[in-house]
């Protein structure tokens, strides 16, 4: 007979207190490390003018509220609707994760799951949302690639080694919804002993394989949920403009999408847990390319990460930690339907 699961409950319950207690040291050690950063930060906001830092805070907002928008789209289309309200800190929460931890987001997806089911999502539906989440975000993020390589080719900016630069990245952007379609396909089938002594990857693979196919070949809904992952793309760079508005240096706003979008694609090609030092020298040079003088580049970007990183990091620890507890009922959930 072969080697008898762990109970799933009991699993998935180490695998979120190792999470989050590795997210927790993750955050120390970065938060240590990059202190003057925190530092460089606070003396830009006491600069920067508070109109245009408002419109910052609320373009980031928007952002959490893309995200929770695709995550509602796959719920309802499974007949598990919940409110945005009750999404919006899982996405803070998520967005957190995934920056705490490389590898494509694995733990913040990991932490998705784990989090809709505690809000009584059945995982099926719970899988579903995070499969197409990915799906919708890569080929967003791919097409914004190629519009960035536009633009850049339009100003003339288009050199052989950002060429290669993109073309790696939509090589990776087309790995990554590859990867987790054949996981779906592959199912809940056993795996080899090294992985199954691996707690996320077993925890991912055992789950994978619950999302509905119905609900994965939905075309319209996939279409959707990449609209509310392009909004977040666009939301990031108009937040960059408007940081660079705050430090008084105006840019148009496709500058501002041609440096967020390569600062983007060269943080996801770098395996490295918050995009560190790779984000913000994209971001930099772009700008700089762009005609954005060095130091209001550089200050435009740090401001930038503020936002995106430094004001939702311990608000996304703390929602993580108090994540709801699923209370028990007497009848087992439902399953979707395949």
């Amino acid at each position: 007979m072969g080697k008898a699961l762990p109970p799933r409950g009991s699993r998935h319950g180490h695998m979120a207190g190792w999470l989050f207690g590795l997210l927790a040291v993750g955050m120390i050690v970065f938060m240590v490390l990059h202190f003057g950063d925190l530092k460089s930060f606070g003396r830009m906001l006491q600069s920067a003018q508070p109109l245009w830092l408002v419109a910052a805070a609320g373009l980031q907002v928007l952002t959490y509220a893309s995200v929770s928008m695709g995550w509602k789209l796959v719920l309802d289309r499974a007949g598990a609707p919940l409110p945005l309200y009750r999404l919006l800190p899982v996405a803070l929460s998520k967005l957190f994760a995934d920056a705490m931890i490389p590898a494509a987001g694995m733990g913040g997806n990991l932490l998705l799951v784990n989090r809709l089911v505690k809000l009584g999502v059945p995982r099926g539906a719970a899988v579903a949302a995070l499969l197409i989440s990915m799906m919708g975000y890569y080929t967003v993020f791919a097409l914004f690639a190629l519009a960035m390589l536009f633009l850049l080719w339009i100003h003339g900016k288009a050199t052989p080694l950002l060429v290669g630069v993109v073309t790696t990245f939509l090589l990776v952007a087309l790995a990554i919804p590859s990867m987790a379609l054949w996981l779906r396909r592959r199912g809940s089938h056993p795996l080899s002993p090294f992985l199954e002594r691996i707690p996320v990857v077993s925890s991912l693979l055992h789950v994978v394989g619950e999302a509905p196919a119905r609900l994965m070949a939905d075309r319209r809904l996939i279409l959707g949920v990449g609209v509310c992952n392009g909004v977040i793309f666009l939301a990031d760079s108009a937040t960059l403009q408007v940081c660079l508005f705050s430090l008084g240096h105006p840019v148009g706003y496709s500058t501002a999408f041609i440096a967020m979008m390569g600062a983007s694609i060269l943080a996801a090609l770098a395996p490295l847990p918050l995009g560190l030092g790779s984000f913000e020298a994209g971001s930099t040079a772009m700008l700089s390319i762009l005609g954005v003088p060095l130091p209001a580049a550089l200050a435009g970007t740090l401001l930038l990460r503020g936002f995106t990183l430094w004001l939702p990091l311990l608000p996304g620890l703390v929602m993580m930690r108090g994540a709801p507890r699923r209370k028990p009922h007497g009848r087992r959930p439902h399953r979707a339907a395949e």
